[in-house]
């Protein structure tokens, strides 16, 4: 059993880029299974089928292995994603993945939903980057719509370059990668291994989602093979 003490340095406060206007987030800096149980997390993943989530979009396929959700392809037509039958507002979100292939593109859909009720999905993305040069990994992207949101087409360029050199640092290419997505209102927060990555506000009243399911994505292309674990969430 964890103690109090493992528990709390568990859910250390990451104060990242917390604005004076609002308190403090108290997020896991780790996807350890029975401290975030008893921190009132519910998993999205029973670690043996995909039951509660449904495939929609391109030709990419998921399956499960070894306590994962898998997502893979050759030749791929169509951004894939497999999406929570749950639809979900504010919330604290926590995952570790892992890139089997470097030559594919991924990412984690939020707060997203279906055009038209077919396959292509819109909506917000945490960024899985396999661009070892441009290292957006925990970026904001909006999916099928304004595209990069964090950093965005208005950030300045050394914004960009500070994104990019600290996304370098901090991701693994060969073991998993701890994020963990917080939204609530209009406020979209994510961490990569522990450190503040994005901090946005959508301000857009056209396009600004209040809710949506959670999707993985295999992005369309020569191939795709990468990993989730340990998926659990939070109900703010």
């Amino acid at each position: 059993m964890k103690t109090l003490a493992s528990l709390t340095a568990l859910l250390t406060l990451t104060t990242g880029q917390t604005r004076a206007d609002q308190p403090k987030t108290a997020v896991p800096g780790k996807a350890d299974p029975e401290a975030l149980a008893q921190a009132g997390f519910k998993s999205l993943f029973d670690g043996k089928s995909l039951q509660g989530w449904k495939k929609v979009g391109g030709t990419g396929q998921f399956k499960v292995e070894d306590n994962a959700i898998v997502g893979f392809g050759k030749n791929i037509r169509g951004n894939t994603f497999l999406c929570t039958e749950k639809i979900y507002s504010d919330f604290i979100l926590i995952f570790e993945f892992q890139f089997l292939d470097p030559a594919g593109n991924s990412g984690c859909q939020f707060r997203s939903g279906r055009r038209n009720g077919g396959g292509r999905v819109v909506g917000y993305q945490c960024e899985h980057d396999h661009n070892k040069i441009r290292s957006y990994t925990a970026g904001i992207y909006d999916e099928s719509r304004r595209g990069w949101l964090y950093p965005g087409k208005f950030s300045k360029k050394d914004t960009k370059a500070r994104f990019t050199t600290q996304g370098r640092e901090l991701f693994r290419w060969d073991d998993w990668n701890t994020i963990v997505i917080r939204c609530e209102g209009r406020r979209i927060q994510t961490w990569l291994n522990g450190v503040s990555r994005a901090d946005f506000e959508d301000t857009d009243k056209k396009h600004f989602r209040a809710e949506g399911f959670i999707a993985l994505q295999v992005h369309g292309g020569k191939s795709g093979h990468v990993r989730w674990r340990r998926l659990f969430l939070k109900e703010l």
